[in-house]
């Protein structure tokens, strides 16, 4: 079988691993995750219904987007190359009964040479900024994608704004994630992912970004994109 070279940090895989365990753990490392999953689940429901449609979610972890779209209606394989977050990803959804949902692990760029333009939706969020090629991730979710389907990303925009709200104050002052979750130079500047994206033949469709307020918590999307921001684009025809 033919396979690529692994576009992963081992670092990263080992830091993510070792949380693994409090994937689901709404007070957890990952809480923001859970607390602004409403929000980006909404987002790519609202430009692409996802009911009946068939979903990747590329860079998956313990599954809280994945088990969402799913139980929204749609057919969903989640991949990742953490081994612990995808058990705990395959617990989760055996315990909590839900459907039409499959884990495997494999990375994009395999699973594009063996299921080319196979998925209505493709999704990558909060992972670009984890991986040392983020162009080879995004040509592949753009060579899984269906021809007029969706693929959606979101990142760290790489800015001044970004390093003092995502890394000092999120890591080092209000203990939001753990210190060194983020790296300033893996950040992405928009221009950079619009760049990718049009490379990889995908047309931006719409960007949003995330606020976030740290004293109600509250998370909004905005046209705001210096911290976080969201691509949705689509794939021609």
């Amino acid at each position: 079988m033919t396979t690529t070279p692994i576009n992963a940090d081992p670092a990263e895989l080992a830091k993510f691993s070792d949380l693994a365990h409090r994937w689901w753990d709404v007070n957890s490392d990952f809480r923001p995750l859970h607390q602004i999953n409403p929000l980006r689940l909404a987002w790519i429901n609202n430009l692409c219904s996802l009911q009946g449609k068939k979903v990747l979610d590329v860079g998956c972890g313990g599954g809280i987007l994945t088990d969402s779209m799913a139980r929204l209606g749609a057919d969903v394989l989640g991949i990742d190359l953490s081994t612990k977050a995808l058990r705990v990803a395959q617990l989760h959804a055996l315990e909590a009964g839900t459907p039409c949902i499959e884990y495997r692990e494999v990375s994009a760029e395999t699973l594009a040479l063996q299921q080319p333009a196979s998925f209505d939706v493709v999704t990558c969020m909060e992972m670009l900024e984890h991986v040392p090629d983020p162009g080879s991730i995004v040509r592949a979710c753009a060579t899984l994608a269906k021809p007029d389907g969706w693929v959606f990303f979101s990142t760290l925009n790489r800015s001044a704004k970004s390093f003092l709200f995502a890394i000092v104050g999120a890591e080092y002052i209000l203990n939001l994630l753990p210190k060194g979750t983020h790296a300033y130079a893996k950040m992405l500047k928009p221009s950079e992912l619009a760049r990718s994206c049009r490379n990889a033949g995908l047309d931006l469709v719409q960007t949003r970004g995330l606020e976030h307020n740290p004293i109600t918590q509250r998370y909004w999307l905005s046209e705001d994109t210096s911290v976080n921001y969201l691509f949705a684009t689509q794939k021609p025809r």
